[in-house]
């Protein structure tokens, strides 16, 4: 067996790491991840208020080692409704009986990331972004599975060549929590896989092998689902490349599961900078002492962070929660990146907002917060066409030798600008 598969074994089922692909039952209520696996002491030691109230009364035997432990996180995740209503109220959930038994959509909520809907009612916004809803089985109109063209734009497995100097690299297909909304869905729905280091090789020899590649992005997935030594594996042999200048990692797991966050990992990240860090970023509740500690191991180890939220209806479509959102965001060294509209994967009408709703979220930000705190909007086009920013018009036209300007305030302005 490979030496780095002996140290360490990817989840769940602690099979040669150096194999082709590790099957992940995704939909399968009977996964028990890690359930073989000693949990080491964690360096994470936050546990918040509300989420130690969440601990005690449903997990009271649970120490706070094991909960600290991402691996316990994972190996306890809700993965069913059954096991999610022991801890959640779905009854009000429209024919939960249906939902249970569709396998076409499969449900991973850490214990952690349950913790904060408690005490809130079952529609609360991050309940709504991760909690199965029969309106995910309504297709609409300018649906499909594979809604930006990335299966086509793969010159070898797993790796997307869309941009002329940048790939996206598909590391994993196993996330910690199941966004309702993720582009990828269909990674999820088709049961695809982890995948091992022989996976891998094809997508580094094209890296290798492309010069005009200088800018890698590390996603899946959720790259910082891989333990340590197959994910330094991964980014050592990026980083060896000599024309590849920056390598990003592409994660939502600072913020539903920031247990992974140790110490351990980040030393380990810094050892091969310039690494950046592009975190997925919901609603300002995520953002709790366990997140700001997470995040202040990823600032502290030089590793710079942008967000990307996707704006969602009754998440997070409205200025003030999206301006509270970025605010927190900044204070713990996290720079707004991106909104995304939300993608036409099948099934996600119920979440997505008219354009102009970006548009007014981003023109109710310019001029009322201070411009760190102002992320592009965006459409990532349908058919593969990449990501194209929208801005409210401010450039309102010209008037001979002047150009006219709107304000955040809505007053026009003229600038001399002779033809």
């Amino acid at each position: 067996m490979n030496e780095l598969a002996q140290q360490d074994y990817e989840p769940p089922l602690g099979l040669d790491f150096s194999s082709i692909e590790v099957v992940l039952e995704t939909n399968t209520a009977e996964n028990s991840l890690f359930s073989t696996t000693e949990f080491p002491t964690s360096d994470f030691n936050v546990i918040s208020p509300e989420t130690e109230k969440f601990r005690a009364k449903y997990f009271p035997f649970t120490t706070e080692k094991q909960w600290n432990s991402w691996r316990w996180q994972v190996q306890n995740s809700y993965a069913n409704f059954k096991k999610l209503s022991e801890v959640l109220d779905t009854s009000d959930i429209d024919d939960v009986d249906f939902l249970a038994k569709s396998r076409k959509l499969p449900l991973r909520i850490t214990p952690y990331y349950a913790s904060l809907f408690y005490g809130n009612p079952s529609g609360n916004a991050l309940y709504k972004s991760v909690v199965p809803n029969k309106l995910e089985l309504v297709v609409s109109p300018g649906e499909e599975n594979d809604p930006l063209h990335e299966e086509s734009m793969c010159p070898v497995d797993n790796l997307v060549h869309r941009y002329p100097d940048r790939v996206l690299m598909l590391s994993t297909g196993f996330c910690s929590v199941y966004c309702r909304y993720c582009t990828r869905t269909h990674m999820v729905e088709k049961d695809k896989k982890h995948y091992g280091i022989k996976a891998w090789e094809k997508s580094i020899e094209y890296i290798r092998n492309t010069p005009a590649i200088r800018d890698v992005v590390i996603s899946g997935g959720d790259p910082l689902t891989l333990p340590d030594k197959h994910l330094e594996f991964l980014i050592a042999s990026l980083r060896s490349i000599p024309h590849v200048e920056i390598i990003r990692i592409g994660s939502k797991v600072p913020m539903v599961l920031p247990q992974r966050i140790t110490n351990s990992l980040v030393k380990m990240l810094k050892k091969y900078h310039p690494i950046y860090m592009s975190i997925h970023a919901t609603h300002p509740d995520e953002i709790t002492p366990e997140v700001i500690e997470a995040c202040t191991r990823i600032a502290d180890a030089g590793i710079v962070m942008g967000s990307q939220t996707v704006l969602l209806k009754g998440v997070n479509d409205s200025v003030e929660i999206m301006k509270n959102l970025m605010h927190k965001l900044l204070k713990i060294r996290v720079k707004p990146y991106y909104i995304y509209q939300c993608d036409p994967i099948p099934g996600s009408s119920h979440f997505r907002t008219p354009v102009t709703k970006g548009l007014e979220i981003i023109q109710g930000l310019r001029g009322f917060t201070s411009g760190y705190a102002i992320p592009h909007f965006v459409i990532d086009a349908p058919g593969g066409g990449g990501k194209i920013p929208l801005l409210p018009e401010y450039y309102q036209g010209r008037d001979g030798n002047n150009i006219i300007l709107k304000n955040f305030e809505g007053k026009t302005f003229t600038y001399y600008d002779p033809i």
